[in-house]
């Protein structure tokens, strides 16, 4: 066999293969030997069949699935010879394939590039330090108690802490426009889901009253034929209601699992969870400023293949993710939705195993139990969850990413400049784009 390796394009190569043609010409009579002991043929005993015969009824077919089998091992040999990385599938092409003429194939394919991780030893982290005080835990209480709320029909002017039922239809210069129209709609009047200045109106109405309300459409409304335009919405109240908060009593803390203790087990367990998310939510922004600086610090060509191949399984996750049918065509979704996630995440991967390589990072056993362990916490049987992940072949390896890509990390911390901001709890939580919109609004 002989092979020379052509880079044709960035991560491209073009593999030339030669096999002599008495390898092939051997295998192709062995078989139809074997061919011969077995075909049935009109006119021969089974076994006695003319080798002639037997070359000229199936010769051709039998060359194609040997020059064929032959491919694919040479393929491999050389790809293994010449130290070649291959990145998903190569196409394959015969160039001579003729009897008596040494075998000749192209196998075209991309290779894994080399990837050398930049230190970030001029990165700057901001990682947040806060804690979940008291007024913290009396808000979430409050939120958990409006989680429960019931809403209960009043005889009395409706407030805007209230939720009224209306009928309405809209009319723009006098004319009813499609989608402007609904009946038995509960509307929260500080809701904010209707049109600005839609709730507010209502504010003071009673059940049984008409009332006639004047908004206009934003200019970025969604609907293009309603931009901007001045309507009237025809609204009758059918009726209103207050909301009615539970008592914090045994009852009420069964519902969040807490069975004996009363308040301050309840609390203690609320304050738990928060704390819980408080840390994995600072653990999250740390790493996606470790994960940003990464990305822009290593420019390197991406293997088309493997961005494919990322585009598919997010197509796949977007049609379980919006419940799509069972037989819908994921590959239907155009694949520009998905490319620039696609490549930010084939990047981070190379990226990632390059410092698994380089420091040696490692994931034992004890690393996937405490870091399932930590999982678990918020599950009713912790060790059920514990046992289902250890003992799943395809869940250690989830938690095998999960836990070299958290090492990673950390390795790559102890090398940037760490800076500890003093934030409360509700800041220390907020998503990157909304703390930083606050941020902006204060500084404006």
């Amino acid at each position: 066999m002989q092979v020379s390796v052509e880079t044709t394009s960035g991560l491209e190569r073009r593999v030339t293969i030669q096999v002599p043609a008495a390898q092939i010409d051997n295998a192709v009579d062995e078989r139809l030997v074997q061919t011969a002991k077995s075909a049935r043929i009109n006119g021969f005993r089974r076994g006695k069949v003319p080798m002639s015969f037997v070359r000229r009824q199936f010769g051709a077919e039998v060359r194609a699935e040997v020059v064929s089998e032959v491919m694919r091992t040479q393929y491999v040999e050389a790809i293994t010879q010449e130290k070649l990385n291959p990145a998903g599938y190569p196409e394959i092409e015969a160039n001579v394939n003729e009897a008596g003429k040494d075998l000749e194939f192209t196998a075209t394919l991309e290779v894994y590039p080399e990837v050398e991780v930049a230190p970030l030893t001029d990165l700057a982290v901001e990682k947040p330090v806060a804690s979940v005080s008291d007024e913290d835990l009396d808000k979430m209480t409050e939120v958990l108690r409006q989680q429960q709320a019931k809403w209960v029909e009043v005889e009395r002017a409706a407030t805007e802490e209230d939720r009224v039922n209306i009928d309405f239809e809209g009319f723009i210069d006098g004319e009813a426009f499609e989608g402007g129209k609904a009946e038995g709609h509960d509307l929260g009047l500080n809701s904010g889901t209707f049109i600005p200045g839609f709730e507010a109106q209502l504010v003071g109405t009673s059940a049984g009253e008409d009332k006639d309300v004047s908004v206009t459409f934003p200019e970025d409304y969604q609907a293009e034929q309603l931009k901007g335009k001045d309507a009237v919405f025809k609204v009758k109240v059918n009726s209103v209601s207050e909301q009615q908060l539970p008592e914090l009593d045994e009852d009420f803390f069964k519902l969040y699992g807490v069975e004996e203790g009363g308040l301050e087990a309840f609390r203690a367990d609320v304050k738990k969870n928060m704390e819980r998310e408080l840390e994995q939510t600072i653990k999250g922004k740390v790493k996606e400023q470790v994960v940003d600086a990464l990305i822009a610090a290593n420019q390197f060509d991406i293997p088309k293949a493997l961005i494919d191949n990322e585009i598919n399984a997010l197509r796949q996750q977007a049609v379980q993710q919006f419940g799509g049918p069972a037989d819908f065509d994921a590959s239907a979704l155009p694949a520009e939705l998905f490319q620039d996630q696609a490549e930010k995440r084939v990047k981070l991967g190379l990226v990632m195993a390059s410092v698994v390589e380089s420091k040696e990072i490692k994931a034992e056993d004890d690393d996937l139990r405490a870091y399932v362990e930590k999982l678990a916490e918020s599950y009713q049987d912790p060790q059920e969850v514990v046992d289902y992940y250890m003992g799943n072949d395809q869940m250690r390896q989830q938690l095998e990413s999960a836990v070299l890509e958290e090492k990673v990390v950390d390795a790559l911390l102890a090398e940037a400049s760490v800076n500890e901001v003093e934030m409360s709890y509700d800041d220390a939580i907020k998503p990157v784009e909304k703390a930083e919109a606050a941020e902006e609004e204060v500084a404006e």
